[in-house]
């Protein structure tokens, strides 16, 4: 087939061309003398023979995307943070189990390639990548005419990282008398958004409306991007006094509070999450005021201001807050791990295939 029909049938080669131009510097940025082969080759190569300084050495990997928020950047015409939402999901992962991410690759379906827009999101990843010591050492760019409208696309993405194996972070560690330390998130991150358009369009609320109950446009205020958790936990890891203090971690994502934290508790083990320890920002106020709905409704939908929680030895919970605290992140006690005989009901257990601890939130949230 020609260029001149493959372009009749809605694929503009040339523009794909112009993309990856376009995004050619930002990329460029992430990578260190371990990419090799430069850019625009069919694959990533990445030397790895630092490793041989391993015992061990794990590979941990991850994929993600970041849901129905790109609707709303799509709504909006604004591209450049959404890139930051895929980081997130895909590395902070990756750190979970206490890896060091090494590099990342991404796709980008869409309807039509717009060079300046696919080299708005590009930019975005590549620099939360370069935030978070990942390199971008690939991605492809893919037009989907007549299944994806000329504005329409959607972003997913893949990470490899490496850790040593008595290092690797998880349940096992975890003892009676743990303490559970909460980590702020920067708003919505990239889950439950299915949600918050469905509140939305039930108010009528555009997200070009000004909300002065949200404190600006609608859109931006939802695009708010994910807080990036990789490098300061990788701090904490690094740090000759704090080692092996963290046990385990776990990621707030899609499923909230309860659930993921009970992914990285032993089986036997629960806790009690205190929601008087922190105050939801107003984002998750608005929202469910807006839905008639209460905090407590939505903690199985949203993070509700915690996006990452550390399980750590209770003597090491002050340290680690303040080396947190030291590179920009808000963090506080919201519980303790605790093996005794206790009466379940009303916990959140077995999740996600994984036959863990049990969590359950208690009280009222701080106003």
């Amino acid at each position: 087939m020609s260029n001149a029909s493959y372009a009749a049938a809605g694929v503009d080669t040339a523009a794909g061309d112009l993309a990856v131009s376009l995004m050619k510097a930002a990329v460029s940025k992430t990578h260190g003398p371990e990419v090799l082969g430069g850019f625009g080759g069919f694959a990533g190569l990445y030397d790895v023979s630092f490793l041989t300084s391993y015992r061990r050495p794990l590979l941990a990997t991850s994929t993600d995307g970041v849901g129905t928020k790109v609707a709303i950047a799509q709504a909006i015409d604004k591209h450049d943070t959404i890139g930051q939402d895929l980081v997130g999901m895909v590395v902070d992962d990756i750190v979970v189990v206490g890896a060091r991410p090494l590099f990342m690759t991404d796709y980008i379906a869409c309807g039509k390639v717009v060079p300046e827009r696919i080299a708005d999101i590009v930019g975005g990843i590549a620099r939360a990548c370069a935030d978070t010591g990942t390199a971008l050492v690939g991605g492809e760019t893919a037009e989907h005419p007549g299944l994806l409208g000329v504005d329409d696309y959607d972003v997913a993405g893949a990470a490899t990282g490496v850790v040593e194996a008595d290092q690797v972070l998880g349940a096992e560690n975890v003892r009676h008398g743990d303490v559970v330390v909460a980590m702020a998130s920067s708003g919505l991150h990239s889950n439950g958004y299915s949600l918050v358009r469905h509140i939305l369009a039930q108010r009528g609320i555009g997200y070009t409306d000004t909300s002065a109950e949200l404190g600006g446009v609608v859109g931006e205020v939802l695009l708010e991007p994910t807080r990036l958790y990789t490098g300061p936990l990788l701090s904490v890891l690094a740090d000759p006094e704090l080692a092996g203090v963290v046990h385990s971690l776990s990621h707030v994502t899609g499923g909230g509070i309860a659930a993921n934290l009970a992914r990285v508790l032993p089986l036997g083990a629960w806790v009690e999450v205190d929601r008087s320890t922190w105050s939801p920002s107003p984002v998750f106020r608005v929202l469910s005021d807006m839905a008639g709905a209460s905090l407590e409704s939505s903690e199985g939908t949203w993070n509700l201001g915690v996006g990452m929680f550390a399980v750590v030895s209770a003597d090491a919970a002050s340290s680690v807050i303040a080396r947190l605290a030291a590179d920009g992140i808000a963090a506080w006690v919201a519980g303790r791990v605790s093996t005794a005989p206790h009466d379940l009901a009303g916990f959140e257990q077995g999740v996600k295939g994984v036959n863990g601890g049990a969590v359950r939130l208690v009280g009222g949230y701080a106003n």
